[in-house]
């Protein structure tokens, strides 16, 4: 059985210390290929280091909405620098993570403008996107629907809303499940699982955070994904092999790898 994290942060300075031997004793436990998510200009070059270092690493590019400065449309640049001169090692599968977080009081104006922007981006190097969306649900379907991804994409780590996951299914979107699905307090956590079909379905860790029961609270890291494909098996009464594979090529398939 071959394990796909979809989405992780090994550019993450929680892994300063110890990152090679983590990456090493992840392979080794059975989680053969991962994405590394960047999700600002520092994050996004280190993805594509790690790419370019580890076989079974691929990368991601792009500002999330948590980390847009004063200096993001320089920051945009510079990241279409990193799609214009990308090569076949930088390994470069989607711009990402991008969208809208209004959690936190950041000017959602701008939220939406650097949204749509790398959206453009994406379509200009044809690239899927992967999304992160928080209190933004109405907003980011809406952006989507006026500002089609000609690649689609994936909702990562996907909120448990099933208005979002419906809008999301039917505008052509995967859905990507991380460890909260395993929290004792996870609402809606078996509709959700059996609403999300199994050929629109990916798994991730987004380590280092949101690690799974039975490890909550500790760093995460893709070594507890096996936590996250278990819980989707017990939920939707299939084998963990099944979830396994299925999230495996559907991964493979939107990111054309």
């Amino acid at each position: 059985m071959e394990l796909f994290d979809s989405h992780a942060h090994y550019n993450d300075e929680k892994f300063a210390n110890d990152r090679n031997e983590v990456i090493k004793s992840i392979y080794n436990s059975g989680v053969t290929s991962i994405i590394c998510a960047g999700y600002n200009l520092e994050s996004s070059k280190q993805a594509i280091k790690l790419a370019n270092e580890y076989e079974f690493i691929y990368s991601t590019v792009g500002i999330s909405p948590n980390d847009l400065t004063d200096e993001w449309e320089e920051n945009l640049k510079d990241i279409e620098e990193l799609l214009k001169q990308k090569k076949k090692k930088d390994k470069i599968i989607a711009v990402g993570e991008i969208g809208l977080d209004y959690h936190y009081d950041i000017d959602k104006t701008i939220q939406k403008q650097a949204f749509i922007k790398q959206i453009e981006l994406a379509n200009i190097y044809n690239l899927p996107i992967v999304i992160h969306t928080r209190d933004a649900v109405m907003d980011t379907i809406e952006i989507l629907k006026e500002n089609p991804v000609n690649k689609k994409g994936v909702f990562h780590c996907c909120p448990f809303n099933r208005e979002l996951i419906k809008e999301a299914l039917k505008l052509g979107f995967y859905i990507s499940i991380a460890g909260p699905i395993t929290f004792k307090n996870s609402k809606n956590a078996e509709e959700i699982a059996n609403l999300v079909p199994l050929d629109k379905m990916l798994i991730e860790t987004d380590s280092p955070y949101l690690a799974p029961e039975p490890v909550r609270g500790t760093r995460n890291d893709s070594r507890n994904i096996k936590y996250t494909a278990q819980k989707i098996a017990n939920l939707r009464n299939i084998s963990i092999e099944d979830v396994a594979k299925h999230t495996y090529e559907n991964t493979k398939k939107i990111f054309e790898i």
